[in-house]
């Protein structure tokens, strides 16, 4: 076994299934929403998925039909029981909610970062006199937890006046502190992600959560072991916080306000994108938030220094998007992976959804 990931620190990880149910939403004031409305003919075990389809140019591709998309469940093609395009262009009266979430970690950021990713946020939200294309709301993580807005709005100038008024203290975590360090900001915004799925899932309709950070340590190398014990734990968090994003409809968007001074781990995430399917191959860096964009159906921006552009780009996937539905097969084992794949018959196009998804008996 490869693992660096310190014993002792496996016990700070929040997201067991357990935990998951007992868990508090991050400190907020709770909006008033009506819970998800689940149709008549739905099962427990009918799974949603929000699929994106661009040209080769990553333009959106409208009007597509049912007929055009194949579903493929571990490479073996499955109905897709229901289908749905959203298109705020032409708005259907059957469209179902949605918000965008813009988070601004000052956890896993120097005080530079931070400042940078307000000031490009504040930028994108100040364009266009201030209207949003959709509504938004603000969420700042900070060593005290996570702060989040009462609300959503489509006046960008509410929410720059809003902005404004987070302050920024000096963080108690700090890389000086070392492993230990960062296994807390690893263990804080698990916790933070863990809460937010929570408390979306008693929220209707898709929600597009844009994460400015660096991300959080992956802890992934090769040094020291973990026990079978360990190993078991560490899968469950994994299997937890898929499935708990998953019912929440949350896609989640990393944004990188380093940009290209961050270059040097631009890429190493992507040694982690591969959905675990036993607890041999879990790695802590399988948490890592570039690696939970990208499997919940997101994107990775981390080469750019245009933040607001970036931050514009990810908004831009609830201009136009398409909803379908699969009933999934009966598992032979609790946790069973399967992977996810979507193909639209047309030239030149690509689909981009969730990548996989766990099972149960």
């Amino acid at each position: 076994m490869r693992r660096f990931f310190p014993l002792a620190l496996l016990l700070l990880l929040p997201l067991s299934a357990a935990s998951a149910q007992n868990a508090s939403p991050p400190q907020l004031q709770p909006r008033t929403a009506e819970p998800e409305k689940v149709p008549a003919n739905a099962t427990d075990r009918r799974i949603l998925l929000e699929v994106q389809v661009t040209d080769k140019a990553g333009a959106p591709i409208r009007g597509l039909q049912r007929q055009d998309f194949t579903l493929l469940d571990d490479k073996l093609p499955l109905n897709i029981t229901s289908f749905q395009a959203v298109d705020s262009a032409a708005p259907a009266a059957t469209d179902p909610p949605l918000a965008v979430i813009l988070l601004v970690d000052a956890v896993n950021a120097s005080f530079q970062a931070v400042a940078n990713e307000k000031n490009e946020l504040k930028k994108y939200l100040l364009q266009n006199g201030g209207k949003l294309p959709q509504p938004m709301s603000l969420i700042l993580f900070t060593d005290t937890g996570a702060e989040m807005q009462d609300g959503s709005s489509r006046d960008g100038n509410v929410l720059a006046g809003l902005l404004d008024k987070y302050e920024l203290g000096l963080r108690t975590i700090n890389r000086s502190q070392g492993v230990y360090g960062a296994a807390e900001r690893f263990t804080m915004s698990l916790k933070t992600i863990d809460r937010l799925a929570l408390y979306e899932k008693t929220r209707p309709g898709r929600k597009l959560v844009i994460w400015l950070s660096p991300g959080w340590p992956l802890l992934s190398g090769p040094r020291t072991y973990l026990s079978g014990k360990e190993e078991q734990k560490l899968f469950d968090s994994i299997a937890a916080t898929s499935t708990g994003l998953r019912r929440a409809r949350v896609t989640l968007y990393s944004v990188d306000p380093l940009g290209l001074g961050d270059f040097r781990n631009a890429t190493y995430y992507e040694e982690f994108l591969k959905g675990v399917s036993s607890p041999s191959h879990a790695l802590p860096g399988n948490l890592g938030l570039p690696v939970l964009a990208v499997q919940t159906g997101g994107r990775v921006l981390n080469l750019t220094n245009d933040i607001t552009t970036a931050i514009a780009e990810c908004a831009a996937d609830a201009n136009s998007f398409y909803v379908i539905s699969f009933d999934a097969p009966r598992a032979d084992k609790p946790n069973e992976y399967h992977s996810l794949a979507v193909t639209v018959d047309k030239p030149g196009v690509t689909a981009r959804t969730r990548t996989g998804y766990y099972d149960q008996p």
